[in-house]
């Protein structure tokens, strides 16, 4: 016993380190004006709108695409008129709900039989996740806000003796979480499929309030936006399988312990009643996650229910080993793969300037980007929209979503070749012409129109010819 809590206090001292200097690192840049992701200024732009129009829905006839639940703009949006930065804003809450989730993960652990150092390891497993596997770590993004809420749904569940106002109030937390981020409906899926084994009469309790909470929020958003949402958050996107590949390979690295963990599990837990659920939650998350990433432009976060499903597989798996070597030794493989992915993180951060001048040569050409952009007279049109953000423009195009909708046949490119041809925007800036991130035809009326003015390593701007 005493060579496996030393083996375990070792796995965790070894986690918490490299968390806390992920987490020394990103509250060195969180303040920063340098765009960590595209989804930064999509959603600084929406939360802006919240708060300055009273939605953050644009008209469905131009080129800008909100398909996310309203939630998360208004609590950014407030919090950014404080902070007076609407990305930073974001960055800040995102940061504060990857360390909600992990705690929250910890609890469902300690409610599972695990004890406080086996709860522990499972949430700084997530967060390690966070770290190596994704860029979602303090990004304006609301998935880990989302997490953050569902993850108390799965606490309240797991409450001792289970009540139906447990069931009622954990039904209530999930809706509240998936009009955050409407992807979060793998973890009550497998809550309805485990309590529907072990307890139907609180099994119908959960699945019909959080049917009727679902439905009471669509009626809301529909009084209140005039459209149903369902229809908002139905976006158009094209599907392939080749995506799954792109995003996961770097995942599997982190999960491939986790997920021998979870069959390890199966084959000596089976009649246990957590290890059950842990395992309906795995299996749930792992294939829904990566049925989502068949979309294009789904990343990472797609794969983080499995993640956190994984985390509590592992810790429970610890828990239920009732050879104490065998525990010892388990702890220890978890490390492996983490150490082969320090060698995937963006940067040298073995040097010195990693940690003392940060993104140094980023800021340097972020910060001309935006002096370009501000100099520029409105509209604007930017791929990275965080740069005309900062830069004071008024939002255009959302690049991504508009191909989309042309490439799926909801759009003509006739309207916006139209704008193109006729030079309705001072500059475009572009992540890259090659490939193009539009259709042939706008590609066609950009390059007879305009010509190159900046680029650099990241980024191309546009002006007119």
């Amino acid at each position: 016993a005493r060579t496996e809590r030393l083996a375990l206090l070792l796995v965790v001292a070894a986690l918490g380190a490299g968390c806390l200097l992920g987490v020394v690192h990103l509250l060195c840049v969180i303040g920063l004006r340098v765009p960590f992701d595209p989804n930064e200024g999509w959603n600084a732009y929406f939360a802006q709108m919240a708060m300055t129009r009273g939605t953050p829905y644009p008209a469905e006839s131009g080129f800008l695409v909100n398909n996310y639940p309203p939630l998360s703009f208004y609590l950014v949006g407030g919090w950014g008129k404080l902070v007076g930065d609407d990305v930073i804003a974001g960055r800040t809450v995102s940061l504060m709900a990857m360390f909600v989730v992990a705690l929250g993960i910890g609890e469902a652990a300690r409610r599972m039989g695990c004890n406080k150092m086996q709860s522990a390891f499972a949430g700084l497993l997530f967060v390690a996740s966070i770290f190596l596997t994704s860029d979602y770590a303090g990004m304006n993004d609301p998935q880990l806000l989302g997490h953050a809420i569902a993850i108390w749904g799965l606490v309240v569940v797991l409450r001792a003796p289970r009540t139906l106002r447990a069931m009622v109030l954990a039904a209530l937390i999930f809706t509240l979480a998936f009009f955050v981020k409407h992807n979060l409906i793998l973890l009550p899926v497998s809550l309805s499929a485990w309590l529907l084994l072990i307890d139907r009469r609180h099994a119908t309790t959960f699945i019909a309030s959080g049917a009727i909470f679902l439905l009471i929020g669509a009626g809301v958003f529909r009084e209140i936006f005039g459209t149903s949402f369902f229809h908002q958050i139905a976006s158009a996107r094209t599907y392939d399988l080749h995506n799954i590949r792109a995003v996961a390979q770097t995942w599997i690295i982190w999960a491939i312990v986790p997920i021998g963990a979870a069959l390890l599990l199966l084959t000596i837990a089976r009649r246990d009643k957590f290890a059950v659920l842990a395992m309906i939650y795995a299996s749930v998350s792992v294939l829904g996650g990566l049925l989502f990433l068949c979309g294009s432009g789904v990343d990472a976060n797609a794969l983080f229910d499995a993640s956190i499903a994984l985390s509590i597989c592992s810790a429970v798996l610890l828990d239920r080993l009732e050879n104490n070597l065998w525990s010892a030794g388990a702890a220890a493989a978890w490390v492996l793969p983490l150490l082969l992915l320090l060698r995937t993180v963006e940067g040298d951060w073995t040097s010195s300037g990693y940690w003392l001048r940060p993104m140094a040569e980023n800021r340097i050409a972020v910060a001309g980007e935006i002096s370009l952009l501000k100099r520029s007279r409105e509209p604007a049109l930017c791929e990275m929209l965080a740069l005309c953000y900062w830069a004071g423009k008024s939002p255009q195009v959302d690049v991504f979503n508009t191909d989309q909708r042309i490439r799926t046949g909801a759009l003509r490119s006739d309207g916006l070749v139209h704008l193109i041809a006729e030079r309705r925007y001072s500059i475009i800036q572009l992540e890259s012409l090659y490939p193009f991130p539009l259709p042939t035809a706008i590609e066609r009326a950009v390059m007879q129109n305009y010509r190159i003015v900046r680029t650099d390593d990241e980024r191309v701007f546009l002006v007119p010819r």
